[in-house]
Formats: C-alpha cells, sequence, structure tokens
C-alpha cells in the first residue's frame, strides 16, 4: 500500500463517522432509493411507483453558492415540482473561484491530486446535498467532470496524470461518503468520449466498491448515444440523450434499439443560449417525454453556472432566472404529465395515430398513446394543425381537448366527441404567450359517459 493510499484509507474512517446511518430521502411520501426494473421503461421508487424525472441543471450548485444559496435555489425548484437536479461534485473552470468552492476550499490539499480529498470542501457539499435529499430531489452527481473534448473545461488531463490507481480510490471514498444518501445517481464522464476510458473505469469501480446501490448513467459528448460508445458497462443501468438537433428521432432510436433501457433527456439547448428561447424548451421536452423518454433535463443560463464563468454571457442574474419562461413551462409541463398515467405512454413511432401534417426537425408534431387504449396526446410545436386516424385509439367516439402548455388551461375542442376514423385537428393560432406550440389530449368516451 502506497503512504498515500494509506493516508486516504484513514480519511476514509473519518468520512465514515460523518455518514452516519444513512437518509431516508423521499418525494411526497414516495421513497428512494430507485431501481431500475425488468420490462419497465422507467426507474421506481421503493414500493414501485414510477418515477418521472423533471430535472433542472445545476452544474456548479456545490462550487459556486454558499450554504444559504443552494438552499435559496433548492427550496425554489422544489416550489416549481423539479424533482431532479443534475450537480459537479467538483468544479474545474466553471465557477468563480475554480476549483475553489464559495469559501476558499479546494477540493483537494494539494492541487489536483485525487488522493489527498480536502474534508472542509466535501464538508460543504455534504450540508448541500443533505438539504437535497431533505426536500426530495434525486442528484444526478458527477465526480469528475471531464470537459468538453477533454480540454481545460474539466478534469480530463489531471486524471491522466494522477492515474487508475488514485481515482478508483477517490472514487471509493466518495461512494462511502455518500452511500447513505440513497438518491444519487451518479453521472460518469462530462462532454467528452475520453481516449482512455479505464480513467472513467477507475472512478465508476471504486464508487460501485462502496455505494453498489446507487444507479449510474454518463454524460457523453454531445451527438453520442451512451450505449454506442460505452456498450454495457457494469455501472450504466440508465441511458440518456443529448443532443443539440431534433430531439424526437435521437429519442425514438434510444426507444427502438437499446432493449428496455430506461432513457431520459439529459441535456439539449439551454433557456437563453444557442438562441434557444422557452417555445424550444418546450418542444425538446415534449419530443422526448412523447418518444417514450421517462424525463427530461431542463437547462437554463445562468443558473447552470449561478455567478461564474459561462458559455455565453448570461442575461440576468441567476436569482432572476429563477423564474424564467422556460421555468414557468416546465412547471405547467410536470403537473401536466404527473396528473396523467404518464408511464403507461407508446410512442407512435411508426406514424399510425398522427396521418397528416406531421412535419420535421424542431416543427415536427409528436404523438403517443396509452397502453390500455385509455388516452392519447398528440404535441404540435406549430398551429398549422394535423391529420390523426381516431381508429388506432379507439373504436368509441373521441373527446378531444386543446391544452394550452403555457398554461396548462384546457379547452374543449368544437364538434367533439369525435366519430373513430380520420380526423383533422387545428388549433387556435396562439397560445397565451403568443407561440403556436399546443397539446391535444385525446380521451375514447366510455359506453356510460354522458357528454357535458
Amino acid at each position: 500500500m502506497t503512504a498515500r493510499l494509506a493516508v486516504l484509507l484513514a480519511f476514509l474512517g473519518i468520512s465514515m463517522s460523518l455518514a452516519g446511518a444513512g437518509m431516508a430521502c423521499e418525494r411526497d411520501g414516495m421513497r428512494f432509493p430507485l431501481k431500475v426494473e425488468d420490462q419497465k421503461a422507467y426507474p421506481t421508487y421503493i414500493g414501485g411507483q414510477p418515477f418521472f424525472m423533471h430535472g433542472d441543471t445545476a452544474w456548479s450548485l456545490l462550487a459556486d453558492l454558499t450554504e444559504e444559496e443552494a438552499f435559496v435555489y433548492l427550496q425554489d425548484r422544489r416550489a416549481r415540482g423539479f424533482n431532479t437536479i443534475l450537480v459537479s461534485l467538483i468544479e474545474h473552470r466553471f465557477s468563480r473561484n475554480a476549483p475553489a468552492n464559495a469559501y476558499g476550499e479546494r477540493p483537494f490539499a494539494t492541487g489536483a491530486d485525487f488522493a489527498k480529498p480536502n474534508e472542509a470542501y466535501f464538508a460543504h457539499a455534504d450540508k448541500v446535498l443533505g438539504k437535497a435529499c431533505e426536500l426530495g430531489f434525486l442528484v444526478m452527481l458527477t465526480p469528475s467532470y471531464l470537459g468538453f473534448a477533454g480540454g481545460n473545461e474539466g478534469w480530463y488531463a489531471e486524471m491522466a496524470a494522477t492515474g487508475t490507481g488514485n481515482l478508483e480510490a477517490y472514487g471509493r471514498f466518495i461512494g462511502e461518503r455518500y452511500r447513505h444518501l440513497d438518491n444519487i445517481m451518479w453521472v460518469h464522464g462530462g462532454d467528452y468520449d475520453p481516449a482512455d476510458r479505464d480513467l472513467v473505469r477507475a472512478v465508476a469501480r471504486g464508487i460501485v466498491a462502496t455505494d453498489p446501490d446507487a444507479l449510474g448513467t454518463v454524460h457523453t459528448a454531445p451527438e453520442t448515444a451512451p450505449l454506442d460508445f460505452w456498450s454495457r458497462e457494469s455501472w450504466l443501468q440508465v441511458n440518456n440523450v443529448y443532443t443539440y438537433g431534433p430531439v424526437h428521432p435521437a429519442a425514438i432510436r434510444e426507444h427502438r434499439s437499446r432493449g428496455g433501457m430506461p432513457f431520459f433527456l439529459m441535456e439539449s439547448a439551454y433557456e437563453f443560449e444557442r438562441g434557444a428561447d422557452e417555445h424550444r424548451i418546450r418542444i425538446q421536452a415534449y419530443h422526448a417525454i412523447l418518444a417514450g423518454a421517462f424525463g427530461h433535463l431542463f437547462g437554463n443560463n445562468p443558473i447552470w453556472h449561478f455567478g461564474g464563468p459561462g458559455l455565453q454571457p448570461p442575461p440576468m442574474d441567476w436569482k432572476e432566472a429563477l423564474d424564467s419562461p422556460g421555468a414557468r413551462s416546465m412547471q405547467v409541463l410536470v403537473e401536466f404529465v404527473l396528473s396523467r398515467k404518464w408511464w403507461l405512454l407508446e410512442p407512435d413511432a411508426e406514424n399510425g395515430l398522427l396521418v397528416e401534417g406531421i412535419g420535421a426537425g424542431m416543427q415536427q408534431a409528436v404523438a403517443a398513446t396509452a397502453r390500455d387504449g385509455s388516452f392519447g396526446l398528440v404535441y404540435m410545436p406549430g398551429s398549422t394543425g394535423v391529420g390523426v386516424d381516431l381508429a388506432r385509439l379507439a373504436t368509441s367516439p373521441v373527446n378531444a381537448r386543446w391544452i394550452d402548455p403555457t398554461t396548462g388551461e384546457a379547452t374543449r375542442v368544437d364538434g367533439s366527441p369525435f366519430a373513430p376514423d380520420r380526423t383533422r385537428f387545428k388549433p387556435p393560432r396562439h397560445n397565451e404567450r403568443g407561440y403556436t406550440d399546443w397539446i391535444l389530449e385525446l380521451v375514447p368516451q366510455q359506453p356510460t359517459e354522458r357528454i357535458q
């Protein structure tokens, strides 16, 4: 055993005492940890309740904010219905004092020596992660963000210099430290498909050795499917989509070809970056969910980096951005989705329900139907209208409603109920916010149901 590892193991003994007997994290009576079960396209809580991921991207939360500021952020996101956050455990560039946190504490006692973690830095992380547990968040925790193309945004060069032995010891350290939090999903990688995969594998191996029940996923380079690059690594139980192009075709590919591994939308355009407004944010979220994803992550500039440097100048302070148009749209989305049996949805991948006016790219209309035939949903980014073969949904008349995705307000479609044959639906031109996107909800009429 090297001297460094001996010091680290001694330090681990201190960390284990800090961890205590564990914390029970739950959300609205549903308890973590999440499990992935065969034949289910979504993770489940203890008791088997489906988990819908409604997440916010907060990469620099632990590194950039004080404890009080972090609590303000978490309480706001809890009140808006978010149940997941994506966070870097250690930050390399995207915080004001990187790699130090808001208190000036660096993650390692000496430079980037992964074998010498700094207790004061991780003690601050403990408090914020504990608060996230208390509020019922799934925390998607990135142990060592690699950085785009392995460059200076992340830790890839330092990881290569420190070697796999020390990286595995670091993985054991953080796995042991946070195993008492049952709401963590580890997110390996970070904007890069590494030349040396063993560096990522070493960290993952250490975590699995000390926190074997935690789920794992990976943040690849953009446009890379995790299961293409990482195949079926033992730590990879949850798949995802990361694209800045149209989300729906990428998501349908993962739905069709991945043998049932649950997947979610990891990343697409962030609000206030790359010209993305609330309309774009809604399109990519609904495109993912109606393509079979069990949820999505929303992103916003400046919230993902808070006060630290970002990729584009932020249009406002992060506290003001908490109430952005995109965030308000996401609150409507989660309230709408959770009020339906979303876990029954099967995507209309072959366009059997939608037969006209489908469109393409960001303007593609998409649909899904419940496996038990109880409802169908169509999301239309534009207002030109779509043709729907209602016979694919039901043999009885079908009630139809327009849902405004900016407010959640529902309006009965004129002429409803409709006979189970081909019908064209054209929404109002603009929703409450002045955009052209609408949700069409289709519900077959029950034999005993009276039309209001």
